[in-house]
């Protein structure tokens, strides 16, 4: 059985080689291929060295989230969670705060300068709510939580918009 599908596999491409290719005409192929983006300038790339800074922080910060969200109903866990919160807050406020000083939005041009700005304008609220979040998230831990979660959405929303702009697959 072995011996046969070898033959039969060998038969097929000797008879493939044989064929031959499709000739493509030299204009074709060069239209089909899009041409690579210019690689970034410096002030670009500080701006994603800054986003990648924030982005330490976000992290702290949907951790806090979801420590207080499987806190469940026990008052207990939920208390140690908003002490938590509030101190991923304080350290998450640190990473934003320095890695939002790196992005200027002005180093890009035309749509993807706005939504550079837009991306900004998102970090700099989840800097202020991380600062009322480092104080709060003791006392008042579900309010908390839920408003941070829904400046997170907007975060994230804003960054896949500009991931989208500058060619940058979306995770």
């Amino acid at each position: 059985m072995r011996v046969l599908t070898l033959a039969l596999l060998l038969v097929a491409s000797s008879a493939a080689a044989q064929q031959p290719a499709a000739v493509i005409p030299e204009s074709a192929r060069a239209d089909s291929v899009p041409a690579p983006p210019p690689p970034p300038s410096p002030e670009q790339l500080r701006y994603l060295d800054g986003l990648k800074t924030v982005g330490r922080g976000v992290a702290q910060l949907k951790d806090g989230v979801t420590r207080v969200a499987n806190a469940g109903g026990d008052t207990t866990k939920l208390k140690l969670a908003g002490r938590r919160l509030g101190g991923l807050c304080g350290a998450a406020r640190g990473f934003m705060t320095s890695g939002r000083t790196k992005m200027q939005p002005a180093a890009y041009a035309d749509s993807t300068q706005v939504r550079a700005r837009k991306l900004t304008v998102q970090i700099d609220t989840l800097v202020r709510g991380a600062g009322r979040c480092e104080s709060s998230a003791p006392r008042e831990t579900d309010s908390t939580a839920a408003g941070l979660l829904a400046q997170l959405r907007a975060y994230e929303a804003a960054l896949r918009d500009f991931r989208a702009a500058i060619g940058l697959p979306n995770r």
